[in-house]
Order: structure tokens, then C-alpha cells, then sequence
């Protein structure tokens, strides 16, 4: 997830949104035409169990889900995302909806330029400028470790010097030359424009100064806007989060994840991205059934159904609804905790990596559970929607759903069944041993943490136990919310307290939204902050940076090859985000496969008869 999610590399074709895209590289979302209203609610529903809990642009460990993203994006205008070109039908990183103007690449891509959109101001009145982007690397550079989005020898190890042209003008001096494509990708894309007139004190009621531009004083500034962050409660009335810039402001943030936002009167950026509009909420949910519920009473105006009810479309279709699966560019998997201080010294062990992987029947669950929305995860690189990311090698399946596969790889390595579980009969390390760590008589027990909420998840869960059964391997499931989920499935060691969980899964809507180009320096790289399961392995983290420096396909195809085959997680069907179900009075909704939305484009159209403001009130 992005989390758990990013943007996409500048100027190149989306070729992934094959998809979606109808003639002309115009993106259908539904019935065009009609005249339009101003006015008007839409309520939006969130993924089920997914509660937002963070406003703070810098997002913490734990804390990456995309509605997150998605909702600061609408009160802090992103210096570069995903951004749809509707006339050329492909992503870019910089557009109406961004901060950044493109971003210029020169000293053979050793130094990066980046452009700022001028007259833009805060919702005090206060310019912004290159400083409020000083002011964020800052923050970053002395609080890397506490940064979700931090990974070794990336952003911001990899900037050697950051430099204040003009007023709307920052240079990246980079440490080496880097592929474009990927650093504007991956890296430029996580830059934030912060208020550093409102937010640069080091305590509640001091002096605005400028206490970032030292490590001590960074550090300071950071612990008080992150204890700030932590007060969900207060995110309504706190006056930190009422300083913004983007289309949106905060009318409302309950505990409960329900997220009520009004146009911010005092917004200056384009004049195309100022919403229509009168109110959005972003509605929770526990469960993709009591959603369900609220849909059908016409309590929702963007919802979701489950895949299970796909046959049923007819009946929202009837009712005034367009039904419209959202694609996400993504992969679905769940993480091994390699230093569990349970079965740490197990999932180390790449053949039981193999077995577990042919335990995992992706078709079956696609077709039977998924209803056919969800496609396999074959490796690191999405599947589909299809790009020129993936590799002949890349679309072959490496471990084909097979239990006797599985149970002879088990056998083969010193694992005998008795009472329906495996326990290892030759300890040892040689080639036909259990493997290091794995004492005589240990049985393969494991342990899963899985998001609730969702019929799809928990029938997956039941699925993969039974399958696992089979082959001597007992699985324990615990469902607990997302959020949940993600808070104790953070990077640990086995010393530390909470690492005794085995496996996690936080993937009912796809667990990681990629940029266009898939690298994995987020992931599986050593020490990146979204390497949950803490997986690591030096030719895996010298061809992610091989990728990060070659501007060729050929990297990022090695990369998928060799992730494929090592299996740092374990690989599960790649679902839709979601089965949307939108209003057909509601307009301007594009579900970008990157998972942003943009209500500032919504807009209702006067239905027959009517007159005066459209939508719900």
C-alpha cells in the first residue's frame, strides 16, 4: 500500500493503462454531457477497516496507507505526483494539481532543477516559497529514520547539496548520476512543500524561527509537529493543520477516520483545480458489508461492492449508479517477518519460501473469491495492467499452485508429518538438512496477522490455512483492523519486544501502489522503512540500485527476475482496489490506477426536471 502508494516518472507513456483507456486516450469513467451544477455533497467511502490517522505530510512508519496520502495531497498541494494527462492518455509528474513546474535534469543527471508554480499562497496570505521546500528537506535529512518513506542511500542520503536559486527555484546537487526516469519517479515525488512561517517552532506557544536549519533544531521542530500528528482528536480544532495550501481545508476529522472537507476560499494555485464542490466526505467503514449496506440505501455516493456481487451491477445500474472496477497499479503479497523470534530461522529458508509459495492457489482464489477482479502476482512487477516494466521472464509463474511440490520440497529437507503437522526430523545445514536455526522436533507453525473487515480477505485466509493443511503446515490467522495491522507489522529485531509475529497481510485493496517505474528500494531493499518483514540480500539491493542508475529496461528486469525467484514475500492474488459504484449525476471522477483522487474535478449535472444545486445535501 502506499502507502503505501507514489507517483509516476515524468513525460512517459502509461502504458499500463491499457486497461482503462477508451478511443482517443480518453479515460471513460461513465456518462459524459449534462449540464453542470455547483454545489453539492459527495460522500466517498473509505476501504473497509481503513480508518485515516495521519495529517502530517511527512508520514511516520506505520502510518503509509494511501487515503492518507490521498487526503494530505488535498490540503498540501504535492510538489510532483500522478498526475493524468487526459488529452495524450498517460501519467506525468507535474500538472495543474502540483506545485512543481517539470523538473530539469543537467551535469549528465547529477544535478536536478525544480521549478515552483508562482503565486501560490498559503491560507494565511503568506507566499509559498523555496524555503517552505528547505524547510521539509530539513526535517527529512534530520529525521530520516522516523520517515516511512526512508530507505538507505535514497532520498535524502542521495542528495549532496540543496540550494535556494529564488524564491521559486530549488537545486538537487545529487550524489551521482541517476536515471531520470526513476529519480523523478520515485524520489522528487516524495517532496513536500511545508509552511515553515507557521511550523517552525520547537514548542507549543514558542518562537517561529529558523530552528530546521540545524540538525538540533530539526529534530526538535519534527518531535512537536509528530506529537501533534498523534493527536487524532484534535486534528479538527489543532490550528498547526489549518495552515494549507491546496483546493481543500479540514472541516472535520472524527476518531473514527470519518474526514469532512470544505474548499479552502483562499486558494491561489489553478484556476481548474478549485473545487465545485460545497463539501467531500470521506466516510469509514468496519466492514465491505456494512458499506454495502449504506450503498444500497443511497447513503453513498462513490462506494464500492464487494467482487462477490459483481453478477448483481444490474441492480445499482437500474438505480442510478455506473459500476466501474478501479485497476490499480500494484502487487499484492504477504510479508515474512524474517526476525520473528518465532519462525525467523524458518522463513529464512528459501525452500520453504518455494513450498509456501505453491500453497498459494492464486487462480482459484481469483475466480472463486475474487470473481475474476483479481489477477496473480508473479513478482515484484505488476502483471497488469501490462508495461514495458515486465519481462517475458516476469509473466511466467515460478511456483505453480502444486501441494505435492510443496510437501516433496518439505520431505527433501528433513521434514516429516505426524498428527497433520511437519516437524524437522535431520537438523542441520547441509543441502538435505532443516537449515540453520532449526532445532530437532520444531514444527512448521505459523502465525498470520490479517486485515478484518473484508469477506474477500477472510475467505482468502481460510483458503490459504487449508491449503497449508495439506502439506503438514499449520497456520494460526488473527484479524485485526488495518491500521492495526500495519502498527505492529513495523521493521523490528528478534530482541525486540512485538517481533513475534510470522506473517502479515494488509493487501485486500493491493499492499504496495507503485510509481511507473516498480523499483523496490522501498521494500526489499536493506533497511528501508517499508520492509516490514526486514528481508535482506546484497544482489537483491545491488540490482534495485542498478535500477535506480540505468536509464534501460534491462535492470528493472533483472530486478523482477531474481525478486521472483527469492521470494521476499509471499506472493497473492493482485485484486482490484476496488468495484466502484458512483453516482451517474456525479462527474469528473477518474480512477487513476495510482490510487489518487481529485474531488476538486467532481461536479453533479442537473438530472431531468431539476433546477437549483445538484447532488446530496
Amino acid at each position: 500500500m502506499r502507502a503505501l502508494k507514489a507517483a509516476a516518472a515524468a513525460g512517459l507513456v502509461l502504458a499500463a493503462l491499457t486497461g482503462c483507456v477508451r478511443e482517443g486516450g480518453r479515460v471513460d469513467m461513465g456518462p459524459t454531457g449534462g449540464t453542470p451544477v455547483e454545489g453539492g455533497t459527495a460522500t466517498m467511502a473509505l476501504p473497509p477497516a481503513a480508518t485515516p490517522n495521519w495529517i502530517f505530510p511527512i508520514g511516520a512508519p506505520g502510518y503509509g496507507a494511501s487515503y492518507n496520502y490521498g487526503i494530505q495531497s488535498l490540503l498540501f498541494m504535492p510538489v510532483y505526483e500522478a498526475v493524468q494527462d487526459r488529452a495524450a492518455g498517460k501519467l506525468t509528474t507535474h500538472g495543474p494539481s502540483t506545485l512543481g513546474l517539470e523538473p530539469r535534469y543537467s551535469d549528465g543527471n547529477r544535478t536536478v532543477t525544480v521549478p515552483l508554480r508562482r503565486g501560490v499562497t498559503w491560507s494565511d496570505g503568506t507566499p509559498v516559497t523555496a524555503r517552505d521546500l528547505e524547510f521539509w528537506f530539513h526535517l527529512v535529512k534530520a529525521n530520516k529514520r522516523s520517515w516511512g518513506n526512508y530507505s538507505v542511500g535514497t532520498m535524502p542520503d542521495n542528495v549532496k547539496r540543496f540550494e535556494t536559486l529564488d524564491d521559486h527555484t530549488v537545486r538537487l546537487r545529487l550524489s551521482r548520476a541517476y536515471n531520470p526516469d526513476w529519480f523523478t519517479a520515485n524520489q522528487l515525488t516524495l517532496m513536500r512543500a511545508l509552511p515553515q512561517h507557521a511550523w517552525d517552532a520547537t514548542s507549543d506557544g514558542g518562537r517561529i524561527g529558523d530552528f530546521d536549519r540545524s540538525p538540533e533544531g530539526a529534530r526538535a521542530v519534527f518531535a512537536r509537529l509528530t506529537r501533534h500528528a498523534k493527536r487524532l482528536g484534535s486534528y479538527g480544532s489543532d490550528p498547526l493543520w489549518k495552515t494549507v495550501n491546496g483546493p481543500w481545508k479540514l472541516a472535520g476529522w472524527r476518531d473514527n477516520g470519518q474526514v469532512t472537507l470544505v474548499p479552502n476560499e483562499r486558494f491561489t494555485g489553478p484556476r481548474s483545480q478549485r473545487p465545485h464542490l460545497d463539501k467531500v466526505v470521506f466516510k469509514p467503514f468496519t466492514t465491505a458489508g456494512s458499506e454495502y449496506n449504506v450503498l444500497r440505501s443511497g447513503g453513498v455516493d462513490y462506494g464500492y461492492i464487494p467482487p462477490s456481487v459483481l453478477a448483481q451491477k444490474e441492480r445499482f445500474e437500474d438505480r442510478g449508479y455506473r459500476v466501474d472496477p478501479w485497476e490499480g497499479w500494484a502487487a499484492t503479497y504477504i510479508v515474512h517477518n524474517f526476525n520473528s523470534t518465532h519462525a525467523g530461522p524458518l522463513l529464512r529458508q528459501l525452500y520453504v519460501r518455494q513450498a509456501l509459495q505453491h500453497l498459494v492457489d492464486q487462480k482459484a482464489m481469483s475466480e472463486v473469491i475474487w470473481q475474476g477482479s483479481a489477477t496473480p502476482t508473479l513478482g515484484p512487477v505488476p502483471v497488469t495492467p501490462r508495461s514495458q516494466y515486465l519481462s517475458k521472464g516476469m509473466e511466467r509463474e515460478r511456483y505453480p499452485f502444486s501441494v505435492a511440490r510443496a510437501k516433496a520440497l518439505l520431505k527433501a529437507h528433513g521434514w516429516r508429518t505426524e498428527d497433520g503437522t511437519a516437524h524437522c526430523a535431520r537438523p542441520g545445514t547441509g543441502p538435505d538438512r532443516c537449515g540453520a536455526g532449526i532445532a530437532e522436533g520444531t514444527r512448521l507453525e505459523l502465525t498470520l496477522l490479517s486485515q478484518s473487515g473484508s469477506t474477500e480477505t477472510t475467505n482468502m485466509m481460510q483458503e490459504l490455512k487449508s491449503s497449508l493443511s495439506r502439506a503438514g503446515i499449520d497456520l494460526t490467522v488473527r484479524q485485526q483492523p488495518l491500521n492495526s495491522v500495519l502498527g505492529n507489522s513495523v521493521p523490528c529485531t528478534a530482541e525486540d519486544p512485538g517481533c513475534d509475529w510470522d506473517m502479515s497481510f494488509f493487501g485486500t485493496a493491493g499492499s504496495w501502489y507503485y510509481p511507473l517505474n516498480p523499483s523496490g528500494e522501498q521494500l526489499f531493499s536493506t533497511g528501508a522503512s517499508a520492509n516490514f518483514g526486514n528481508y535482506s540480500d546484497a544482489k537483491a539491493d545491488r540490482l534495485i540500485r542498478a535500477v535506480q542508475y540505468a536509464p534501460d529496461m534491462k535492470a528493472v528486469h533483472a530486478y523482477g527476475e531474481y525478486l521472483a525467484e527469492q521470494l521476499p514475500v509471499l506472493w497473492m492474488p493482485n485484486p482490484a482496489y476496488q468495484v466502484s459504484v458512483i453516482r451517474n449525476d456525479l462527474r469528473g471522477v477518474e480512477q487513476n490506477p495510482t490510487v489518487t483522487f481529485a474531488p476538486q474535478d467532481w461536479y453533479y449535472v442537473k438530472k431531468a426536471g431539476q433546477a437549483g444545486k445538484g447532488g446530496a445535501s
